[in-house]
């Protein structure tokens, strides 16, 4: 028996619980890790609270970490126990001291990358790759806007568009955020809860608008990030921390031929190959300094519910990480 997260039932923070789980033996194709630290995501949320279906329940929440691998399943061979790996992938489950996984899915960990580092890194810095150079290119020149700039996904977002040659504005929703977006390479960061992102990115792109948006908030920003948007622009909607947005009808997009996109991160890493290639490329942006990532809350893994309530309260700036 080892000890895990489970939930039993849908709800807030309070349906995590501590209990005692059977892991049992790698199958075929299969390894077994043990967790050395695990990523908290938004995506989490949603599983809990029911925006994103669970396949059964009980479950054990979370799709990324950091492990040692423990036992290997049959056919298994580029994989050897012994060795430190990441993932970012579902079946949900890892928020547990030990986790199953299909060997396809797991990454070497390059030893210059600590696990809490990698743990925080898998889901948001492939999402972020994804985001920038395969779902709108982003270029030199280009103007850009990100929503939750100083967020998991937003601080990687403003430090890699940065390192493109793009102009990068960011929303936040205090001045503490709004420093650290400008240190992740911000060049114009809006405090929405002080001023009108839509008025003032119409102000700084002298009424021209931007690009791409990158809405990771959904509800609240969605209609405002049409509006921030220049001819042809694309909305890239990758969240929705403050609810689902409401139907898009057609014609909203026609007033200016906008593009609309809702990704995921499973579709833009469909091989090993792929995955392999994306994960490389994150891991040399880690170690050549292009990225620096911030943890900034670090929670013992029994204690997820708080570090959930924190994340929904915006309570925290960066990565959020459990340690079994």
């Amino acid at each position: 028996m080892v000890k895990a997260i489970r939930v039993h039932q849908l709800g807030g923070p309070q349906v995590l619980k501590w209990e005692d789980v059977e892991i049992g033996d790698p199958k075929e194709g299969e390894v077994r890790l043990r967790n050395k630290a695990v990523g908290v995501n938004f995506i989490d949320v949603y599983f809990r609270t029911g925006v994103y279906k669970v396949p059964s329940l009980p479950y054990t929440p979370g799709v990324e970490g950091v492990g040692v691998v423990t036992a290997v399943g049959v056919g298994v061979t580029d994989i050897q126990v012994g060795e430190t790996v990441a993932y970012s992938c579902q079946p949900l489950g890892s928020y547990a001291e030990e986790h199953i996984l299909l060997a396809k899915d797991l990454v070497p960990l390059p030893p210059s990358i600590d696990p809490i580092i990698g743990a925080s890194i898998m889901s948001k810095g492939l999402t972020t790759r994804y985001l920038l150079q395969q779902c709108f290119k982003v270029e030199p020149g280009h103007t850009i806007l990100v929503h939750a700039a100083a967020g998991g996904v937003g601080s990687l977002l403003c430090q890699w568009a940065n390192s493109l040659g793009a102009t990068v504005i960011g929303t936040v929703s205090n001045k503490m955020k709004a420093a650290q977006a400008k240190e992740d390479g911000c060049h114009h960061v809006i405090i929405y809860t002080e001023e009108d992102f839509v008025a003032r990115v119409n102000e700084i792109t002298s009424g021209n608008g931007v690009e791409v948006v990158y809405d990771s908030v959904g509800k609240d920003t969605f209609e405002g990030s049409l509006a921030c948007l220049k001819l042809r622009g694309y909305m890239v909607s990758f969240g929705q921390s403050s609810g689902t947005p409401d139907p898009v009808p057609l014609s909203s997009l026609a007033t200016k031929s906008l593009f609309l996109t809702r990704p995921t991160l499973k579709h833009y890493n469909v091989t090993r190959d792929e995955l392999l290639e994306a994960a490389g490329d994150l891991f040399a942006k880690v170690s050549s300094g292009v990225l620096k990532v911030r943890v900034t809350d670090t929670y013992p893994l029994s204690e997820a519910a708080r570090a959930h309530e924190d994340l929904q309260n915006r309570k925290t700036t960066g990565s959020v990480v459990l340690l079994p």
